[in-house]
């Protein structure tokens, strides 16, 4: 039997320390060390760890000889869901979903287990609640209209024995309600700790390649926003959602931060209502508020999230300060990027805002992360500063570098398409973005310099 001992664990990093410390040796964040009770001798199950999921000595390969075969893809029956997967379902994959409390990760995931329980009466799915007893999931169920009768309902934290339950009824797909409440008898530590949530994924990922099982974990969200727990439970899982979004607005965005089966990045819109969360086809057109009249400060630009364009509108005020430091504030765009912004539209454009309050905001709360903005921030400026408004029709994207270029972003004509399947007439562009063919009843105006664009609205 493994002796135990007392050690002081890291609720970041999982660093163990033999004493408490104020401040962590390795990420060296401060009070974060919990008393923790580890094994000094690894357990049967614990030393089978290194010798592969079967407990047999492992194989070696030679990759040439290891043929290539497309992965195997289940629809979900939810679009914007496949899309951020990759394409649908992997057998075997763990995907990793986290988000804000009351965000709509339960609502989505019993959705998908019911849809695809319906679509597909052989499909035996599992959802294991360690969060709710068998009354609310049905409450909830029948609110939402939903036909669970093939769904399969587990409460239970402990992982042993929600892996012995799960190999008897050898469910397609599982899901884990949440990774912050389930728990392993191996560990003493508190359920939640950073052990515990190594330990108990590390299983229920070992099981998932053992049976070819999907397995869905929900994750709890720190108020940074990031997820609870070690970072490592990151590496360890396939996929990585998070479920963005205010909970007081009715639109959240599910974007994957890491798919070794597809891109990421990727993005789905879903709208909540009382019926539970609804596809939206078509997410440029809840991201553009067409105003009435045209307005200064107002630029329409196309970004790309993971493989879909998108149209949204960045917004800009600009008023005379009155304070020693101007202020700066963007919602959904880099602050440092506006500043940059801001010298070299005053070097290379000759506009003046070193005595003027700078907002910028992206409607509709998406987060741009991408460089193709430059050039729409610039405009929506220099529109707000002399209160001029840009034509209702026009569509702009662009990267502006320091010597003031504008360079060209990947995926520019899919990106017009876009603009012009929406009724835009006006595009300014990099030149290096000019398509070969012409895009019907869509007039583009490339540019080579911020002074080109800035003399061509």
């Amino acid at each position: 039997m493994a002796r135990k001992k007392t050690a002081y664990t890291c609720q970041r990093c999982g660093a163990i320390s033999s004493k408490w410390l104020g401040q962590c040796p390795d990420c060296h964040e401060w009070n974060c060390l919990e008393e923790t009770i580890v094994e000094t001798t690894p357990s049967p199950r614990q030393q089978s760890r290194f010798t592969g999921y079967t407990g047999t000595q492992a194989t070696v390969y030679s990759l040439g000889t290891v043929t290539a075969q497309e992965e195997s893809r289940t629809h979900t029956g939810l679009t914007e869901l496949d899309r951020v997967l990759g394409g649908g379902l992997v057998v075997g994959s763990v995907v990793l979903i986290g988000g804000d409390p009351g965000i709509g990760k339960s609502t989505l995931l019993l959705q998908t287990l019911a849809t695809l329980s319906v679509e597909n009466l052989t499909y035996s799915p599992l959802y294991v609640t360690g969060e709710e007893s068998p009354q609310q999931v049905s409450l909830r169920a029948s609110r939402l209209g939903l036909n669970v009768s093939n769904v399969k309902l587990l409460t239970e934290t402990q992982v042993e024995r929600i892996i012995e339950q799960a190999r008897i009824e050898q469910p397609h797909i599982m899901v884990i309600d949440s990774i912050q409440t389930i728990y392993t008898e191996m560990l003493q530590s508190a359920a939640g700790s950073v052990a515990q949530v190594r330990e108990s994924a590390a299983q229920l990922v070992r099981f998932a390649k053992q049976t070819n099982t999907t397995v869905f974990l929900v994750g709890h969200v720190t108020k940074e926003g990031a997820l609870a727990g070690p970072r490592v439970l990151e590496h360890m899982v396939d996929t990585v959602l998070y479920f963005e979004g205010d909970t007081s607005s009715r639109f959240r965005v599910l974007r994957a931060f890491k798919n070794r089966f597809g891109a990421v990045n990727e993005l789905g819109v879903f709208a909540m209502t009382d019926r539970g969360l609804k596809e939206v086809n078509n997410p440029s057109a809840i991201f553009l508020s067409r105003h009435e009249e045209q307005v200064s400060g107002s630029v329409i630009m196309v970004t790309r999230e993971g493989s879909r364009p998108l149209l949204v509108e960045v917004q800009a005020l600009v008023d005379e300060s009155h304070m020693p430091n101007p202020r700066r504030v963007t919602l959904g765009l880099d602050h440092n990027r506006l500043a940059m912004l801001l010298a070299v539209l005053h070097r290379h454009g000759g506009v003046v805002t070193y005595d003027q309050d700078v907002f910028v905001n992206v409607v509709g709360g998406v987060r741009i992360n991408e460089t193709g903005a430059d050039l729409a921030v610039i405009l929506a400026v220099l529109s707000s500063l002399r209160n001029i408004a840009l034509p209702r029709e026009l569509v702009v994207f662009g990267e502006v570098g320091l010597a003031g270029e504008i360079r060209p972003v990947p995926n520019g004509v899919e990106r017009l398409k876009e603009a012009a399947k929406h009724g835009f007439k006006r595009a300014i562009v990099p030149k290096a973005n000019m398509p070969k063919e012409n895009i019907p009843e869509l007039e583009i105006i490339p540019v080579m310099r911020l002074v080109d664009a800035l003399h061509s609205i």
